[in-house]
């Protein structure tokens, strides 16, 4: 017995592997997706190293001296640091780098050129533009390098290998090429006319210029290019004290508020807004208070002192005794049950909000009691253009009301909803929603992040009366001191834009 014994034993001794056999030996296999993924993060994190170490250049433009440099980003786009002033971000391709320009400073003996003999002015377009080309050219090539040598050094001290190193450069080399295709299929040229603000550049909207020049002077990618140089050197010539914004004589600029809710902090924007965009007229689209009671009316005693006609109506946390305390304010024109008014050059009607629920703790109505109003105020604005006396815009507290006189306006704003919303509706009709203007009020401590303070400045031709373009406004919510100013076109205004049949011309 014991000859079969021994055989058995020496079968489980040579397949069982031995104790002390080398590691490498006999090695798990690893999965192929999880080699991938790992080149793939090498890959990654080389490159952008690569990028963070020599992936920049330093280029005159114009009388800027710049630095150029390409960054990973999930959305794309260029940033331009004007360093103290500010940045404007532009949407002008989508794709996983982003391009940031950093102003470093402004060339005396240049800029002073520039002052002392404007005609230069007329070939500063050239100038920029052959600056920008080279800079470009030159930054593509070093990024090149920059992408392909990080990710083959991250690539040789991961793995030791020579091939599986090259094969990091050579797959870098090949995202780059990739996200340069991207870049160029995505290019938005025009994306200069849509530019966005922030820091102290946002207190100076004149950088792109006023309403009508946007629809009539914006037309290629070059030429702005050199208007913004320009207009940076100016920003540079006075530090002090930044340009004030000069407005179109013949362009009426509405500032669009809404969902206030209480906050005091909102009138000292409301004013500061209204002095310096030279606001004609205000419009306000409901829930400026949070609870409706009488004892809440002394918060709207400001409204009279704003330097503005104030149109308003109301929302679900406004009460009768609201809108009856500030009919009888000086200042303030209340709209309700289609009601129009004739202010600023404009004919604006409304209508207030049906439900009243301040706490949500009685049924209401819903949204087919919205609905109803919206009716109600779509037919009333229907009476007005029969009667000779069309309207401009319409104004309605909540969104669902408001849709519902698609057809009958050219322009209806809301709010409700405490975020913005721009919708072009099937019969013509542009909704504008605004956030609350009070950073939701007092209610904002309740959330984990503070709610942001939104306000937008609508730019209308007098003649036509007609949507130019609109600034969108966000400042930070409680405890923030962030800004923000973007630049909005309809469709119809943007160059190159074919003409659309418009019911309301």
């Amino acid at each position: 017995m014991a000859r079969p014994f021994h055989a058995a034993a020496a079968r489980v001794r040579r397949l069982r592997p031995s104790a002390t056999a080398p590691a490498g030996g006999i090695a798990p296999a690893t999965h192929p997706w999880k080699r991938a993924l790992g080149l793939l993060a090498v890959v990654v994190l080389g490159a952008w190293l690569g990028l963070l170490v020599v992936g920049s250049v330093r280029t005159p433009v114009g009388p800027m001296d710049t630095t150029m440099t390409l960054r990973p980003s999930v959305s794309g786009g260029t940033k331009i640091n004007v360093s103290p002033l500010g940045a404007l971000e532009l949407d002008s391709h989508r794709a996983p780098v982003r391009l940031d320009v950093d102003v470093d400073q402004l060339d005396p003996e240049r800029s002073q050129a520039l002052v002392k003999h404007p005609e230069r002015l007329s070939g500063l377009q050239e100038e920029v533009t052959a600056d920008v080309a080279s800079g470009t050219r030159e930054l593509a090539v070093r990024s090149c390098v920059a992408v392909v040598s990080g990710a083959t050094a991250l690539g040789l001290v991961v793995y030791r290998r020579p091939r599986r190193a090259l094969a990091a450069g050579g797959l870098a080399l090949a995202l780059l090429a990739a996200s340069g295709v991207s870049a160029y299929a995505t290019w938005n040229p025009k994306s200069v006319l849509e530019p966005k603000f922030s820091g102290l550049l946002s207190s100076a909207p004149s950088v792109v210029g006023d309403a009508r020049s946007i629809v009539t002077e914006f037309d290629v990618y070059q030429q702005e290019l050199a208007r913004l140089v320009t207009n940076v050197t100016k920003l540079y010539d006075a530090t002090s004290t930044l340009p004030v914004y000069q407005p179109d004589p013949g362009t009426i600029r509405v500032l669009h508020v809404s969902d206030i809710h209480l906050n005091p902090a909102a009138w000292h924007i409301i004013s500061s807004l209204v002095e310096q965009y030279e606001i004609d007229v205000i419009i306000d689209s409901g829930d400026t208070m949070d609870h409706g009671t009488a004892a809440e009316n002394g918060f709207l005693d400001p409204v009279r002192d704003l330097g503005a006609p104030y149109v308003w109506v109301r929302g679900n946390h406004d009460s009768k005794q609201t809108q009856a305390h500030l009919e009888k304010t000086k200042n303030v024109h209340v709209l309700d049950e289609g009601d129009a008014v004739d202010v600023a050059g404009l004919r604006i009607a409304g209508t207030g909000d049906p439900q009243f629920t301040p706490d949500r703790s009685r049924p209401t109505g819903g949204k087919a009691s919205e609905q109803l109003a919206g009716t109600r105020l779509a037919s009333a604005l229907r009476d007005q253009e029969r009667a000779g006396t069309p309207v401009d815009i319409a104004v309605a507290h909540d969104p669902d009301a408001a849709r519902k006189t698609d057809g009958t306006v050219p322009l209806v704003l809301a709010g409700h909803v405490h975020h913005r919303v721009n919708e072009l509706l099937p019969l013509g009709t542009r909704l504008k929603v605004e956030g609350s203007t009070g950073g939701g009020g007092l209610r904002a401590v309740q959330n984990q992040k503070p709610e942001k303070v939104r306000a937008s400045v609508l730019y209308l031709d007098r003649p036509t009366r007609h949507l130019q373009a609109w600034d969108e406004i966000t400042l930070g919510g409680l405890g923030l001191t962030t800004a923000e100013v973007s630049r909005h076109l309809p469709e119809e205004n943007k160059p190159a834009a074919s003409p659309s049949p418009n019911r309301f011309g």
